[in-house]
């Protein structure tokens, strides 16, 4: 490479300038010389580094004009890479020229192979290090992030790509645009291409459909982009203030059944301000046990993403604190929330989740949406599936009977001891019994414990005796402190006795799904699986999947005793991604809500499983579709040719012998027909195995099958192939076989002819029984002496279409073996090819014995 970099890098890199463009065509080369001739203008040195005009005259003129208006044209570098001249950007010319300002098109592009770069945006990095800013040129297709909606909209691969991260470090990215109409006119004045490309062109990748979404999403990715920088700023210069340069609208759910009329409240909003973008939270608890049912989230989520939003969890103690941050963080104008189900008193103790949200909200709006579940409308407090449950029957009932009878009981032992304990002990005693009351039976029976408690310490044990007035201030204080201490510490208790159960409620639900998950993956088919799980876990008669149709629900699958949708105990919806409805409907004993939670996750599991088989079955129709395409194709190219020949032998022949000119010897006559005759035969043969073919794909074969003797079926061969080298070997008790008569006719016959053409040697064809025990079979093999088949192509040369070895093309069309196979499939056999001793190769034909096989019968 000519030149040589400067010694030391300067302290700061060059910037960065990009031209943005939605399609070629928009201007982007003549904005980027317009700009540098500015430059130029006002004494700034600027180097054209690379400018790709293809052959448009303005932009060709515009080069031109640039260079008279004081820009340095950098030459470029030529490179020979399989015996053309490619020309490149000479990196160390420009480096050399040490201009302020480099001009260089086509950022994406791809540099010849022998370049210092693979691509043209590593060259203007190393510019940029050289601290010379570099203005440059990018269309919207180039870019990583967008290839993929780039292909779906135009139905174009683009091969010569850019990371976002590049334009996206650029100091300013400015869009170049064009409405679709005004790039189509200037293409046909011949303004973008030649003339003879024009009309394609417009027809395929300049559509105004396509050229009007590849100007949105330029427009959107800069947008993204200008929202990057707005944030960026609004950090660096500690502004907490929302600015809703865009109009989002956060709509918060709680997982409870009001958050779908949340969000279309939301998404109605957001559409009425261009732009507007919908973005649903949820906010959950960092120690997991208050939360909503996966099911619940997964729905919401999935009305999300069709209402146009984008979904987000986050995590967080303070709920509406969450909410707040979030919306900040997303410069949002607005929250939605649903209006809070506490009742009025319960917002004297503490703020309501809406009510903390509009204090803090600031200079956001905040939308209180009421709900059927809202405290106004006299709803009743929905409680979150997988929220800690309530105490269980048994241990709430002996919770109150240990808060109406232990305090007289204590009363009672600490009466007999009154010489040794003084009140301050009986406090701590009866403070102990409250506690035990929490943890049993929960909060509800601490509270009378503690008050029964205080009554019974003031009659029996704070002087005076015996009466409810207390002569000590002190033993009032004491005696308030004891139920205000008990009632505080029996709540505490009761929380952590009932997150207790909670926890192990989730720790049995996580086993279940863990024990789901590894029985799905060990199972061949999950749903049986799936279905036999819920049976087990839920203690159940019998559980049926249902998947609605058009009109009605369709039972899928059952496991132990089907059950009806208007008989079931309990029933658990989901929807697959296809927004199928799929129904658990389960019969057996009655579900808790938390176990009712749990089989939610088991029809979300149903539901996926469902998916899966709906994908898999496409995906099977879309490689049989594929595989008949191929097929096809193989056949137009293999049968072309084969019909071909003997159809103009045929013709051939008979033009000759319908000539006039030529008096034909009763010699060439003969030969003459007996060309028509062979060539009719091979046709015969072509067709014959063709529609075969066709028979065995189409699965429209019928079979007449019954005992058959391979004497029966070899006289129909002595027509079709040469009989002198055609050998039986042939027992006088050969055994029968069960078998379709003219179809074992075309095997033998395939494989005959197959052996014969490629051999070049006799054909031994002989018959044996095999005794197995269970079911014997009967072997007919087909021997040769040829050049036989490697191993690792012996299952390949039975797919249709393949000649094998060097055979010459209409040496047949290679379906020969293919439908000997099918056809001896057809029949409950099988085919195979085995090595021949001494050389060669041996066809091995499988059938049903007709009648049993003696043990002492050669094999």
């Amino acid at each position: 490479m000519a030149g040589s970099s400067p010694a030391a890098s300067p302290a700061r890199p060059g910037m960065l300038r990009v031209y943005l463009g939605a399609a070629p065509g928009v201007g982007k080369t003549y904005a980027m010389l317009d700009e540098g001739a500015r430059r130029a203008a006002r004494g700034t040195t600027v180097a054209i580094g690379y400018v790709e005009t293809h052959g448009r005259p303005q932009t060709e003129a515009m080069v031109a004009s640039a260079q008279g208006r004081g820009l340095l044209l950098v030459p470029r570098r030529t490179i020979d890479y399989r015996g053309a001249s490619l020309e490149e950007m000479d990196v160390d010319a420009v480096l050399a020229a040490a201009p302020s300002v480099a001009l260089v098109d086509e950022l994406a592009h791809t540099n010849a192979p022998g370049s210092r770069h693979e691509k043209r945006w590593q060259d203007v990095a190393e510019i940029l290090d050289a601290g010379i800013t570099v203005i440059t040129t990018v269309n919207i297709q180039h870019l990583e992030s967008l290839i993929d909606v780039v292909e779906s909209i135009t139905g174009v691969r683009q091969r010569e790509t850019i990371p976002d991260a590049v334009v996206r470090r650029a100091e300013q990215v400015q869009l170049v645009d064009m409405t679709p109409e005004a790039l189509r006119r200037r293409m046909a004045h011949g303004n973008v291409y030649a003339p003879d490309k024009v009309d394609a062109a417009l027809a395929h990748y300049f559509r105004v459909g396509n050229l009007t979404a590849l100007r949105e999403l330029a427009l959107l990715w800069l947008a993204d982009r200008v929202d990057e920088r707005l944030e960026q700023y609004r950090t660096e210069q500690g502004i907490a203030q929302v600015w809703p340069a865009r109009d989002r609208t956060v709509v918060a759910l709680t997982g409870g059944p009001e958050g779908e009329t949340l969000l279309r409240r939301g998404a109605r909003l957001a559409a009425k301000g261009a732009g507007g973008e919908l973005k649903a939270l949820y906010v959950t608890r960092s120690d997991g046990l208050t939360s909503a049912s996966p099911a619940a989230i997964a729905r919401l989520r999935r009305l999300t993403e069709e209402l146009g939003g984008v979904f987000q969890t986050v995590t967080g103690e303070d709920v509406a604190a969450s909410i707040l941050r979030y919306a900040e963080s997303v410069n949002a104008a607005r929250i939605v929330l649903g209006q809070s189900r506490h009742r009025p008193i319960a917002s004297l103790v503490r703020k309501s989740v809406s009510d903390a949200v509009i204090s803090g909200s600031g200079d956001m709006d905040v939308h209180v949406v009421s709900h059927e579940l809202s405290a106004s409308r006299g709803g009743r407090r929905w409680r979150p599936i997988d929220e800690p449950v309530p105490l269980g029957s048994r241990r709430r009932l002996l919770g109150w009977l240990l808060a109406l009878l232990g305090p007289f009981l204590l009363t009672g032992v600490l009466s007999q001891t009154r010489h040794w304990a003084s009140l301050p002990t009986e406090l701590m005693l009866f403070l102990v019994l409250t506690v035990c009351v929490a943890l049993v039976g929960g909060l509800r029976p601490a509270v009378p414990s503690a008050v029964l408690g205080s009554v019974l310490l003031n009659y029996f044990f704070a002087p005076p005796l015996y009466t409810l007035t207390i002569a000590s201030g002190e033993n009032v204080f004491a005696l308030m402190v004891f139920v205000l201490t008990g009632i505080a510490v029996a709540s505490v208790v009761s929380v952590a006795a009932r997150q207790t159960v909670a926890a192990g409620q989730a720790q049995a639900e996580a086993d279940v799904l863990s024990s789901l998950a590894d029985t799905l993956l060990a199972a061949e088919d999950e749903l049986p699986a799936l279905l036999s799980a819920a049976v087990t876990t839920f203690g159940l008669r019998g559980v049926t999947i249902y998947k609605r149709g058009d009109e009605a629900w369709r039972a899928v699958r059952s496991a132990g005793t089907p059950v009806a949708l208007n008989d079931a105990t309990d029933v658990a919806e989901a929807v697959t991604s296809g927004s199928e409805a799929v129904a658990l409907a389960v019969s057996g004993p009655t579900l808790t809500a938390s176990e009712h939670g749990l089989l939610l996750a088991f029809a979300a599991h149903a539901a996926a499983r469902l998916d899966r088989e709906a994908l898999g079955e496409a995906a099977r129709q879309a490689r049989r579709l594929e595989e008949g395409n191929r097929a096809r194709t193989a056949l137009l190219s293999a049968v072309s040719h084969d019909l071909r020949t003997p159809l103009a032998g045929i013709k051939a022949a008979v033009s000759s012998l319908r000539s006039e000119d030529v008096a034909w010897s009763d010699e060439d006559k003969a030969e003459l027909l007996e060309t028509i005759e062979e060539s009719t035969d091979r046709l015969t043969g072509l067709v014959g195995n063709l529609l075969d073919l066709s028979r065995l794909q189409s699965d429209s074969l019928t079979l007449l099958t019954r005992e058959v003797g391979l004497a029966e079926v070899l006289p129909a061969l002595f027509g079709t192939i040469d009989e002198k080298r055609l050998v039986l070997d042939l027992p006088d008790d050969a055994p029968t076989f069960v078998a379709d008569p003219g179809l074992l006719e075309r095997v033998l016959a395939n494989l005959v002819e197959n052996a014969m053409r490629h051999s070049g040697s006799e054909v031994t064809v002989s018959v044996s029984g095999l005794h197995t025990g269970a079911a014997d079979r009967v072997e007919i093999r087909v021997r040769d002496h040829g050049p036989g088949v490697p191993e690792a192509q012996r299952e390949t040369m039975f797919a249709p279409f393949q000649r094998m070895g060097d055979a010459p093309a209409g040496n047949g069309v290679g379906l020969g073996l293919a439908v000997a196979r099918g056809l001896t499939e057809a029949m409950g056999g099988t085919l195979r090819a085995e090595d021949t001793p001494g050389g060669g190769l041996t066809m091995v034909v499988d059938l049903p014995a007709a009648e049993p096989i003696s043990e002492g019968e050669p094999i």
